[in-house]
């Protein structure tokens, strides 16, 4: 199969569980489809690996970055001057932690020591993957990502209802 055509099957998989999510109600409903859905068309081995023309995953993270980028404004500034330090305590405890989790995993479960950093690293899944392909580990540590995101994605609102901040959102009926 040529390999554009395979790219828009894994596109079509993406876009249309991500679309399907949205019904959910679930924050970052589409996200969490796409990458379902992508995933699930590759794992199933019945269409070859997506091989990503050079530069495409350079060019959605401009986009992503964009995006996120058009969302700090003048508000956003003011909340940073309170939440610098909290900002500031999460980073640092999050870093120490994910080393710590990975030397342990590392360590126990016979991990890549640099798969087991990276792959605990407190970022996206976009950049600890590209900097895990400089590596020569970008599969695995996206691989590592994508299961934290998606834990994440699905957990944490649950969370969050259960503690009662269900009424901060706006659930389609």
């Amino acid at each position: 199969m040529p390999s554009f055509l395979t790219l828009i099957l894994y596109v079509l998989a993406g876009a249309a569980l991500g679309s399907l999510m949205l019904l959910t109600g679930i924050p970052a409903a589409p996200l969490l489809g796409a990458i379902v859905g992508a995933g699930i068309l590759s794992i199933s081995g019945q269409i070859e690996i997506a091989n990503w023309p050079l530069g495409t995953k350079t060019c959605l993270g401009i986009g992503i970055g964009t995006v996120i980028g058009t969302g700090i404004n003048q508000e956003t500034l003011g909340e940073l001057k309170i939440l610098w330090k909290p900002a500031l305590i999460i980073t640092i405890s999050l870093l120490i932690t994910g080393i710590i989790v990975a030397l342990i995993i590392s360590k126990i479960l016979g991990v890549d020591p640099i798969i087991a950093i990276l792959g605990s690293a407190p970022g996206g899944t976009i950049g600890m993957s590209l900097v895990g392909a400089e590596y020569g580990v970008g599969a695995a540590v996206a691989a590592l990502h994508a299961v934290r995101l998606i834990t994440v994605l699905l957990l944490i609102p649950a969370v969050l209802n259960f503690m009662g901040f269900s009424d901060k959102i706006d659930i389609p009926k």
